[in-house]
């Protein structure tokens, strides 16, 4: 008696009979295509690959190559924002794939970088659709956590580094932003500090995250969350020093604030002192991320440090795991706050 036929396997069948008609090859010729056959032409093999994306036909050629030995290459996709264009020089990109690197290469794999546009983050698989990775790294979920949900939902081994959200479908790799955020607040608290701003775009995950940590820090020292203090900031060239300005014609007293990162504290610093506004006398700064230049910044900048060889090694070993078909829970690595004299 014929064995029968896998539902799942009938139903790639199928796909692969719907591409191959699109197409107009055949059906053994798709299947060369998707599997990266030299005999295929590149004109053949990018319409069919093409084709296969549209159907959403889950073409798992890392998965593939990484049982077989061929493929040793991770992809790593830094996304940006088309409205602020924050370059790959960026401190804490260097750092991250920094990190990433001196993982990767432990475990014996190659890195391939790329860029998408932020709002287009279901881009980021391409690598993976071509089989030229086994897998993809994206720094950063910006604001299209229904595309990271979309990419997992058909089986792309993607893990991102970001703050755990819910109705989540995707694995994370991320420091405790809400504790970080947390840190930061009772340290200004305890330092006398009463009228906190925050630099930053809340509506990004991590920085929405690190805000929350800074007004819950407020509440348990009974203090007020005013949203006046809320300023807006992106990653812009001069970010903090525009801040600055803008907290500064708002005409709302301040004697401390929290930046989204060390690269926007440090340039609130340079304005606050452009104006006579002596660091940390007059406001307490903290910066976000600790990347080295923090310590060695005038005056030394207090932060939260997150821990950048343990996030490497954690989002290539998550990778590694979904692309070899594992499971990959989320993980949130711990942070710590570097009291330097930015503040005290």
């Amino acid at each position: 008696m014929p064995k029968s036929t896998p539902p799942e396997a009938e139903s790639r069948r199928l796909q692969m009979a719907d591409i191959a008609r699109l197409a107009g090859v055949s059906t053994s010729t798709v299947s060369r295509a998707l599997a990266g056959s030299k005999l295929i032409s590149e004109e053949t093999r990018t319409r069919v690959m093409e084709l296969a994306r549209s159907l959403k036909y889950n073409i798992n050629i890392g998965a593939q190559n990484l049982r077989m030995k061929q493929n040793r290459t991770v992809g790593v996709v830094v996304p940006y924002d088309p409205a602020t264009r924050q370059h790959l020089s960026d401190p804490f990109f260097l750092s991250m794939l920094g990190s990433l690197a001196d993982a990767l290469t432990e475990q014996g794999f190659d890195m391939l970088v790329s860029r998408v546009d932020a709002s287009e983050l279901d881009a980021a698989a391409a690598p993976f659709d071509t089989g030229r990775v086994i897998g993809i790294v994206l720094i950063g979920q910006w604001r299209h956590h229904d595309q990271l949900n979309q990419l997992a939902a058909r089986h792309v081994p993607i893990v991102v580094w970001g703050a755990q959200l819910p109705q989540q479908l995707y694995c994370t790799v991320g420091g405790d932003n809400l504790a970080g955020g947390e840190l930061a607040g009772a340290h200004l608290i305890a330092q006398g500090r009463q009228r906190i701003a925050f630099f930053g775009d809340i509506n990004l995950p991590e920085i929405g995250q690190r805000h929350e940590g800074l007004c819950n820090a407020l509440r348990k020292a009974g203090m007020a969350v005013d949203p006046q203090w809320l300023i807006p900031a992106s990653f812009v060239p001069d970010g903090g020093r525009l801040a600055v300005e803008q907290l500064l014609a708002s005409g709302v007293p301040f004697d401390a604030i929290f930046a989204g990162s060390d690269l926007m504290a440090m340039e609130a610093i340079n304005a606050l002192r452009q104006r006579g506004m002596d660091v940390p006398g007059r406001v307490a700064v903290v910066g976000y991320d600790d990347i080295p230049l923090s310590s060695y910044f005038h005056p030394p900048l207090t932060t939260v440090r997150q821990p950048m060889p343990e996030a490497g090694r954690a989002l290539v070993a998550s990778l590694l795991a979904l692309a070899d078909g594992q499971a990959a829970p989320s993980v949130r690595l711990p942070t710590q706050l570097i009291i330097r004299a930015s503040t005290v």
